[in-house]
């Protein structure tokens, strides 16, 4: 008899070696001699996902659903033949931007939104716990049986057995050590656990022999091969029908197996991690595109011969099939293959129990936990000088945690289904992720509140039709809910939700999970609009191998680089910041001084070494909010060319097409008129900017070459044509300044300075700056008329001050040149100011009225003699008084002048409408 002692003395020898590969590991990588740079290793770790489901599971499915297995197989297989490109696509994108975990990818693909990083993390935990507990009771039950050796005795429930005898509990603990010991070693989860790798690579081996072993010894060893199995199997009338399609669930259950399998090869954590997070090289993927595979085809070879093996030999459903893999050579007295057996079934759910509480743990960390913490105000963690050790303490409580959580699932849940059905519901959640994920590397209209509505309603879906269904079935929650509906409600039965009945539990989750979360993605992207940063993100990872891997920024703020050396050192310490610092030296050949201004590159590579401590979500918060950050990218005014360019695209092609058509609808003829009014915008764009960038570039050149050719020029002719150059180059830099103005108020990125200020002040301001126009044009008159008694106003002085020295440069530009008169009127209303600009010029026609608020819009024919300017200054002054609660509109007529009016609140109507704007962009 196998005593425990024996068997427990065994295990605990292979899991020392799974130690010592572990830290061989880690000390070689410390060495910088890396022993998983090779692409077998990395095939070896993705194997992970051979877990004890299927050691032990497949062979139960197999015995009573013939065939029923090999969907779950032959999905991964499909993924790395037929999507290896979407997969070396995202590890290309990981890399790039420092991605920790697949909570991490989908938040940093969505603007960096915490929210959102959060709400994959909720899913994850909930969603794999069921698989970790598949793993904890293999293990317990696999021990539980091979102790009774030689004798064959199934083990009592686990829930029945104390909590201190359970060995699931004491697994529990030892791979909660493991993970902790070599999964948070480092504050940075972007560097690749190698250790950990090493041993998973190695446990993959073992499992593989082990499945092997008991394969070859029940085929050739107890039968005379394959065919004799097969040919025994096929004459019994009990086994017979596991031979026909009908018993392994028909075409919708092979469909739906091998899409939800196709999904979780990647979008499991565990497997995200070894296959992205861990990755090396991705030139590896080539080769792991025929071994992975082909491992999974070694490891699934004898599943129908052990699966029929066991029926022959326990006719009559007296031993649990998810067990033949052991009690088959306990009933033939080989003691050393059952014993080989058990040490393959460990290290298939220990491996699986290891990575996948290391992923998690990053993700609760990084995408859950930190984020409130950070903007849980009272805590002043950003003023702490190291957070390291906060950081690692989280990490390490979260993978205890999730252990445990899988520990309580298997004692409340777990003896109600078979080892495959835990999994199956696992991998229905991790589907939940795959809108988001692939419509956020293919569609660059995919929107954050997209992805959020389909991931949530996707989940509550899932938890409905599959997770209260398992509390159902343990007694936990009534089991007439499962056939009669809540309330008795039988049109919304968990397993026939809205009356469609006829699929298994896992295509019928799968179908309507899917519905609702594509449905939702879909729609809603379609009909709300991106944030700059979401639109930023979006062509990163779309044309993610079309840009450099740094991707070029336009930094703005006020940054030293010792704000960054400081700020890193709160999260990932001082050694790992001078380190990180000193290898940004040595690649880019440049010396670093802490006084010296942060420029876009050093300030992009501070964010991304923070990412890989603590997401991309966080660390863009501690970039923005402790740095002041005001990042643009470059690519953002010319990615609305190129849209509306594809919009005129589509508008031609539905135009051809409705000429085919006898009668065009109102909904087409309306998106053709619109598009052809963004086709105009474009052109408009196109001429303006042009023209306003050539004149002054034209200058600089010529002014330029006239100075390089002639090195005897006179000192004051030199220094008149160097005069010209600094003019044109202020006035492109005003040009640029205005485009990524405005796109930062539209973004919400604006620093506003609110102080309460007399109105009179700001007018007095603004003729001051606009003096030097009326002394150019002397016969120009300026009348200005301002009350005396007006209310303050509570706004950012500057800001106001840019909007009226807009409009009166403008009265100056379309006033009458030989008479002109400008007249400025300021008064009070109710609850506001009124200031009022008035021109003699030529006049605005009224269809133009409100065009000239649009982006670079103006009024005229610009075909005949467009107006000067860029058409952004009216546009500014108008997201400016909008920021305050006040507005801006024209009255005029063609031939007889404009005036502009301008309606600012008083500083207290002004103050309750910041605050309601506040409290509703919080909300938002």
């Amino acid at each position: 008899m196998l005593g425990g002692y024996v068997i427990v003395t065994v295990s605990f020898l292979y899991l020392s070696i799974l130690f010592a590969i572990a830290y061989y590991g880690d000390r070689r990588a410390d060495q910088r001699r890396s022993i998983i740079a090779s692409p077998y290793i990395f095939a070896l770790s993705i194997a992970v996902y051979a877990t004890a489901w299927t050691f032990y599971g497949s062979v139960g499915r197999a015995a009573s659903s013939g065939v029923s297995f090999l969907p779950i197989y032959l999905g991964p297989t499909l993924t790395f033949i037929l999507g290896w490109f979407l997969i070396r696509k995202i590890i290309r994108i990981s890399k790039v931007n420092r991605i920790t975990s697949i909570a991490d990818f989908v938040a940093s693909r969505y603007g960096k939104s915490s929210f959102l990083g959060g709400l994959v993390t909720i899913i994850a935990v909930v969603g794999i716990m069921p698989y970790i507990s598949l793993q904890l009771k293999a293990i317990s039950t696999s021990f539980a049986v091979l102790q009774h050796y030689p004798d064959i005795v199934m083990p009592a429930k686990l829930g029945s057995t104390p909590v201190l005898q359970d060995t699931a509990l004491y697994v529990a603990v030892i791979m909660a050590a493991f993970a902790i010991l070599f999964g948070t070693r480092h504050i940075d989860a972007s560097e690749r656990h190698e250790g950990m790798v090493a041993a998973i690579a190695f446990e993959s081996v073992v499992k593989l022999f082990a499945f092997l072993a008991v394969g070859l010894f029940v085929t050739f060893g107890i039968y005379g091969g394959f065919g004799e199995v097969f040919s025994r199997a096929a004459t019994d009338p009990a086994l017979a029908r596991l031979f026909t399609l009908e018993a392994a669930g028909g075409y919708t259950s092979w469909i739906s197996l091998t899409l939800v399998s196709m999904a979780a090869i990647v979008l499991l954590p565990r497997q995200f991690q070894v296959l992205v997070v861990e990755n090396v090289d991705e030139r590896h993927i080539k080769k792991a595109i025929w071994l992975f595979p082909l491992y999974m085809l070694l490891i699934n070879i004898f599943v129908l011969p052990i699966a029929f093996g066991g029926l022959l030999h326990f006719p009559g459903n007296t031993v649990d099939a998810d067990t033949f893999v052991l009690t088959v050579p306990m009933a033939e007295h080989f003691w050393t293959i059952a014993l080989f057996a058990f040490i393959g079934g460990l290290s298939a759910a220990t491996g699986m129990i290891i990575v996948e509480t290391i992923a998690l743990a990053t993700m609760v960390s990084n995408d859950l936990v930190m984020p409130l913490l950070l903007r849980f105000g009272r805590l002043h963690l950003s003023e702490r000088k190291d957070l390291s050790g906060l950081m690692l303490a989280i990490r390490r409580s979260a993978i205890i945690f999730v252990i445990l959580l899988g520990y309580a699932y298997v004692r409340l849940i777990g003896e109600s289904y078979a080892l495959v059905s835990i999994g199956l519901m696992s991998f229905v959640a991790a589907a939940q992720f795959a809108p988001a994920i692939l419509g956020g590397i293919l569609w660059k209209g995919a929107t954050r509140l997209g992805a959020l509505a389909g991931m949530s309603a996707g989940f509550l879906v899932w938890i409905y039709t599959l997770l209260l269904p398992s509390f159902a079935r343990s007694g936990w929650i009534s089991e007439s809910f499962l056939q009669d509906g809540p309330w008795g409600l039988a049109l919304f039965s968990p397993y026939a939700l809205l009356g469609l009945s006829g699929l298994d539990p896992v295509a019928h989750a799968l179908f309507w999970t899917m519905a609702v979360n594509v449905g939702l993605y879909v729609a809603v992207s379609l009909v709300t609009t991106q944030t700059m940063i979401e639109r930023s993100q979006a062509v990163q990872f779309v044309d993610i191998f079309k840009q450099p891997s740094e991707g070029a920024r336009i930094w703005r703020g006020t940054a030293t680089i010792g704000d960054l050396r400081r700020l890193s050192n709160r999260f990932i310490g001082e050694t790992l910041t001078e380190q990180a610092l000193q290898r940004f030296e040595r690649d880019r050949g440049r010396r670093l001084d802490d006084a010296h201004a942060a420029d876009a590159d050093i300030v992009h590579y501070a964010e991304r070494q923070l990412a890989g401590a603590i997401g991309a979500a966080s660390a863009r918060i501690m970039i923005a909010s402790v740095l002041r950050e005001e990042m643009h990218d470059i690519d953002e005014v010319m990615q609305i060319l190129d849209e509306a360019s594809q919009l005129v695209v589509y508008s031609r092609q539905l135009e051809e097409k409705s000429q085919q058509l006898e009668a065009a609808t109102a909904e087409l003829r309306a998106a053709n008129e619109r598009l052809k009014e963004l086709d105009k915008m474009k052109d408009d764009f196109v001429s303006t900017i042009s023209h306003e960038f050539r004149t002054p570039l034209t200058s600089i050149r010529s002014f330029s070459e006239i100075v390089h050719d002639n090195p005897d020029i006179p000192v004051e002719q030199r220094k008149m044509f160097l005069g010209t150059i600094v003019q044109e180059t202020e006035r492109l830099t005003r040009l640029v300044n205005d485009i990524l103005d405005l796109a930062k108020m539209e973004a919400g990125q604006t620093d506003w300075q609110l102080a309460r200020i007399e109105p009179r002040k700001v007018i007095d301001n603004a003729l001051a700056a606009t003096a030097g126009l009326f002394a150019k044009n002397p016969r120009i008159k300026l009348k200005c008329r301002v009350a005396e008694d007006l209310p303050r106003i509570l706004v950012d002085a500057d800001r106001i001050t840019q909007v009226l020295v807009n409009l009166i440069s403008n009265a100056v530009k379309f006033c009458d040149k030989d008479d002109g008169l400008i007249t400025i009127v300021g008064r009070a209303e109710a609850g506001s100011i009124l200031v009022s600009v008035r021109d003699n010029g030529v006049g605005i026609a009224k269809e133009d009225h409100k065009k000239i608020f649009e982006r670079f819009r103006q009024a005229g024919d610009t075909l005949i003699g467009k107006p000067q300017g860029t058409g952004l200054g009216l546009p500014i002054s108008l997201h400016i008084l909008e920021r305050f609660g006040g507005t801006i509109w024209v009255e005029s007529e063609l031939g007889k002048g404009a005036t502009f009016f301008v309606r600012i609140p008083s500083a207290a109507a002004s103050a309750e409408f910041l605050h309601s704007a506040t409290a509703a962009r919080e909300i938002t």
